[in-house]
């Protein structure tokens, strides 16, 4: 396959050097120009023969049902011109696939949380029912599929789709007050999960989360919209040192009706909880407010007590684990830093260590699953170089370890349900995605699926520089990955202005090899307009161990500030760059980033750009900023010396700071906070706020407005 896309990549190449070289444009790229195709909604079926994925073409959706050996679309399930709604737009199996799921009307919540109205379709009798008659969230069927467990204005319901009977489970619900079901918002956007409800093995038992936030402190947004008069958007959110939701653990039981509260020994967060195999036996982690003494406990539901089977501590934090897999003794598969990378752990049902799985001085970055035939572990990691991704095998044991990809970049399987085989999404800096079978037993390629020629096509045709790997070596004696995308008429005795980008949070990796996304086309075009780009991964960042990933433990902004004014020294110091014409940009924590590396690098960088950045985190949310700050009551000096706020004096070189109105992540306090510093420090600066935009700030031209905003300002005052 390599040779195959070398081949071709090279003919395309050659062919859009001999054509005329098409512009690259902003327009073009915020048009979905060089948007990638992929596999929506892909479902390994029960057979392991099978998958399903959702497709759309001409306005009609449908759930195709392909054969893994010979690729062939062999059924169509379901297709929205057979059924009473205009379209869906996702779609869940029930455990015995003999029913559907369908989602319509989707609307957002919060980041990942959606409300949508949601239909129940029998594919044997081909009946469609409408579950409930409003907007409901996380509908998720019964081991049996007999059953829906949903949420409605913060209560629990369960509908039996049997008798059609809808029944409340709980009736204290209650906005900002008390949560049943799904989570808050800081448990969304720091802990990964909305449904905080789980049914039990055998379906008569249903474990969920209740959230008491009425003592959390309230954060309000105006909302200026097309009204006369604004209104207001009010929500919990509890900033760094405030308090949280009390957080409580319940089992309710289907038949009897009755539920029952579990007791933790007053653990402060509940990250995760989850059924084993065992229909009586519920697992649940829980965190200190700290976040450095992790707990498993195994729950008896049918005796209402718990015993903590495992216990992962840290000096600084300890990261959640979403690997935790029970086999069919109870015995489970854990992931955890605790050798100082992460990797793979077989423990018995009671908790005793059976085996650390892999070893090594590289990470375990995503979990596939056991194959219990042949006692097979299926990973991912990056034992390929830290900006790399590999497929691999191992036994339970540890031993007879295969690697299952060969082409060097990112590499990211499904795999089907039997473990027979898996499709592998692969992409690098110059291949864009592709999708091919392969046997897992040998990683052998069977027939491509997809590609995405078309995009190198494209990416040819304007003459994309081909983005260059290196390593920094900063004067602190750290070795830092980064990458560099010079103009195409680039020319080594020429000097170049220098253009960073980061984002440099804890565990985060932007020095990947892998395609473009949007910012990458962005920096393709700065190039092409005279520019050197370059993006380095500093301390703090991810998949390098986790002593280079903690270093920033209670002093975020402090060393990732550092590497990033070293790695501008040591570019500059390059016979290319132009040193006195050095800029770095970010967005959100890399807003943060190039806000401090402006002012406290304000001799090395002569321009930044901080698009929606925390300015305080004492402003942020505690999850996050106390697992790796502590509160602001025990680490002031950590947040305020690291505090862009407080350096605006040393501003001299030019700044642009960009946010949304609506953002209800990172607040555009900051930025009022940050501009009012800025005043009264009589400094000058640019800035923009886009009305009602959220953190990401898009939605019609926004994102073609604010890039040619920042495009200006780069051009003029670099």
């Amino acid at each position: 396959m390599t040779k195959k896309f070398s081949i071709l990549f090279v003919l395309l190449f050659q062919l859009a050097v001999n054509a005329q070289q098409r512009e690259l444009t902003l327009e073009a790229i915020w048009s979905g120009e060089f948007v990638t195709e992929g596999l929506a909604e892909l479902r390994s079926m029960n057979d392991g023969d099978h998958y399903t994925v959702l497709n759309e073409s001409t306005g009609v959706v449908t759930i195709d049902k392909y054969e893994y050996k010979s690729q062939k679309n062999v059924a169509t399930i379901l297709s929205s011109e057979d059924i009473d709604i205009a379209t869906f737009s996702s779609y869940a199996f029930s455990d015995d696939e003999s029913r559907l799921l369908l989602t319509t009307e989707e609307e957002p919540v919060y980041r990942w949380s959606r409300l949508g109205v949601y239909y129940v379709y029998d594919i044997a009798s081909q009946e469609l029912i409408k579950l409930f008659d409003k907007k409901i969230q996380e509908p998720t069927f019964s081991p049996d599929g007999n059953k829906v467990g949903f949420v409605f204005e913060n209560d629990l319901f369960l509908k039996d789709l049997v008798t059609g009977e809808t029944k409340q489970i709980t009736i204290d619900g209650e906005k900002n007050k008390i949560i049943n079901g799904i989570t808050d918002w800081v448990y969304e956007e720091e802990f990964g999960f909305v449904r905080a409800f789980d049914w039990s093995a055998d379906g008569q038992k249903m474990a969920f989360l209740r959230f008491d936030e009425e003592a959390v402190p309230e954060f309000s947004m105006d909302v200026y919209g097309q009204d006369l008069y604004p209104t207001q958007q009010v929500f919990k959110y509890p900033k760094a040192g405030e308090t949280n939701a009390s957080v409580s653990m319940h089992v309710h039981d289907v038949s009897s009706g009755n539920t029952a509260e579990v007791a933790l020994g007053g653990s402060y967060y509940i990250p995760r909880f989850q059924w084993t195999n065992d229909a009586n036996v519920l697992s649940v982690q829980t965190l200190n407010r700290h976040q450095n003494d992790l707990k498993l406990h195994l729950v008896d539901a049918s005796t209402n007590t718990s015993k903590v089977v495992l216990n992962e501590k840290s000096d600084t934090y300890v990261d959640v684990t979403d690997d935790l897999t029970f086999l069919n003794d109870n015995s489970f598969i854990w992931t955890s830093e605790r050798d100082g990378f992460n990797h793979i752990y077989h423990y018995d049902k009671g908790g005793s260590l059976l085996n650390q799985v892999t070893k090594g001085d590289w990470e375990v970055t995503s979990y596939y699953g056991f194959d219990s035939k042949r006692g097979v572990i299926y990973y991912q990691s990056t034992e390929d170089g830290s900006i790399n991704r590999a497929i691999y095998s191992i036994g339970k044991n540890g031993r007879g370890k295969r690697q299952l990809t060969q082409d060097r970049g990112t590499n990211s399987a499904s795999f089907s349900s039997d473990f027979t085989y898996f499709i592998n999404e692969y992409s690098s800096a110059t291949r864009p995605p592709s999708y091919t079978l392969h046997g897992a037993r040998n990683g052998d390629e069977l027939l491509e699926i997809k590609n995405n020629d078309a995009v190198a096509m494209k990416a040819a045709d304007h003459r994309l520089t081909e983005k260059e790997f290196f390593t920094i070596n900063t004067r602190s004696g750290y070795e830092l990955n980064a990458w560099m995308i010079k103009p195409p008429d680039f020319d080594v005795r020429e000097q170049y202005p220098l253009l960073m980008f980061q984002y440099s949070g804890p565990g985060s990796q932007q020095v990947a090899n892998r395609w473009n996304r949007s910012n990458d086309y962005w920096h393709q075009l700065l190039a092409k307009e005279g520019y050197v780009v370059v993006c380095v991964d500093g301390r703090g960042t991810g998949y390098k161990g986790a002593d280079f990933k903690k270093v920033t433990y209670k002093e975020l902004g402090k060393y990732e500030v550092r590497d990033q004014i070293e790695a501008a020294q040591a570019l500059g110091a390059s016979d290319f760059i132009d040193a006195s014409r050095i800029g770095i940009w970010g967005w959100s924590y890399g807003g943060f980033m190039s806000s401090n590396c402006l002012l406290k690098g304000n001799d090395v960088f002569k321009l930044a750009i901080a698009v929606a950045p925390v300015t305080s985190w004492r402003f942020y949310d505690t999850i996050y900023t106390e697992r790796y700050m502590q509160t602001p009551q025990e680490n002031a000096s950590g947040y305020d010396d690291n505090s862009p706020i407080g350096h605006v004096s040393k501003l001299k070189g030019k700044y642009l700071l960009v946010h949304g109105s609506g953002d209800d992540n990172v607040h555009v306090q900051n930025t009022m906070r940050m501009v009012e510093a800025l005043v009264q420090a009589n400094k000058e600066f640019e800035w923009a706020i886009y009305p009602d935009k959220n953190h990401g700030i898009y939605g019609g031209n926004t994102r073609l407005h604010l890039y040619t905003k920042m495009t200006n300002f780069i051009k003029e005052n670099l």
